[in-house]
């Protein structure tokens, strides 16, 4: 299984949609930056009918404000074992390890990312997880490397186009170039 058949698209969040460092407010409140290049990527893989996850190690509460923001109801944060907690979703989904992928830049993240159909890491991850990867990205975490898979997965599923497309319009009225 790969690309072209992906059901499950599943994303780990510090050094993969972020940038992988933790910024703390004076009262322990937690801050992330994430790239808005990455979240029309996760719409546009949604909307060609990719489902989408994010199970990470941490918990925070901007990483649950993002999920929402961006539709993704498949939230998992604290997570110790990300291989059982994607066992236990496949089974839910009535999907198979084959039919899932999974983004991770560090080596908690191999067992999950070993075991699914189709792998990616961002250009910034740890050089052993890059050797396991179906996908090595040419960005980093948190500066694109998320809409990079997507846009790698759209274009080997066909759909790219298509989820361009409502983009591309051209308006009669428009000014010529």
């Amino acid at each position: 299984m790969s690309a072209p058949t992906l059901k499950l698209m599943a994303f780990d969040v510090d050094g993969v949609m972020t940038d992988g460092r933790l910024y703390f407010t004076d009262d322990g409140s937690e801050v992330k930056a994430f790239h808005t290049l990455d979240g029309q990527g996760l719409k546009m893989l949604a909307g060609a009918g990719v489902q989408l996850a994010i199970i990470t190690g941490r918990r925070s509460n901007c990483v649950t404000h993002r999920a929402h923001n961006l539709g993704i109801d498949l939230l998992f944060q604290g997570v110790h074992d990300k291989h059982a907690v994607m066992a236990d979703l496949l089974r839910r989904l009535g999907l198979s390890f084959a039919q899932a992928g999974y983004m991770g830049d560090d080596v908690v993240d191999l067992p999950v990312m070993r075991a699914c159909g189709f792998s990616a890491a961002p250009a910034n991850g740890h050089a052993v997880v890059k050797q396991y990867a179906s996908l090595v990205t040419q960005l980093k975490g948190g500066e694109g490397a998320v809409r990079e898979v997507c846009d790698h997965l759209l274009t080997a599923q066909g759909r790219l186009d298509a989820a361009l497309a409502p983009y591309l319009v051209t308006f009669p009225d428009a000014a010529p170039r």
